[in-house]
């Protein structure tokens, strides 16, 4: 099986940074595992905003966003139309995702 690709672009300057994930996993949970500082109030499990993320490419590949999902998007700084929490975006074999987390200036607020 092709493995699954996270590119995760930083905002705030700090070089790209390219990681596998295994199916099953969220986006969260990569970027957790890989020492990459995304706020996550709610432990994800879609309670909160604070790990919203910008999904640049293949979010077609990732599951349909939930009512909940979006109503917590709304809720977020500066939502665009690509954006998700990455607690909700669990991935696939053979996915290549490309996300920008933005900046992370609430964390400790």
């Amino acid at each position: 099986m092709p493995a699954t690709t996270i590119t995760f672009q930083f905002k705030d300057g700090q070089p790209a940074q390219t990681h596998v994930a295994a199916a099953g996993e969220s986006v969260l949970d990569v970027a957790l595992n890989n020492a990459i500082q995304l706020q996550h109030n709610c432990g994800g499990v879609c309670g909160c905003s604070t790990c919203h993320v910008y999904v640049d490419r293949g979010g077609d590949d990732l599951p349909e966003i939930s009512d909940k999902e979006e109503d917590f998007i709304d809720r977020a700084e500066n939502p665009r139309i690509t954006s998700r929490l990455a607690c909700q975006c669990v991935v696939n074999a053979g996915m290549e995702l490309v996300i920008t987390i933005p900046p992370q200036h609430f964390l400790g607020h």
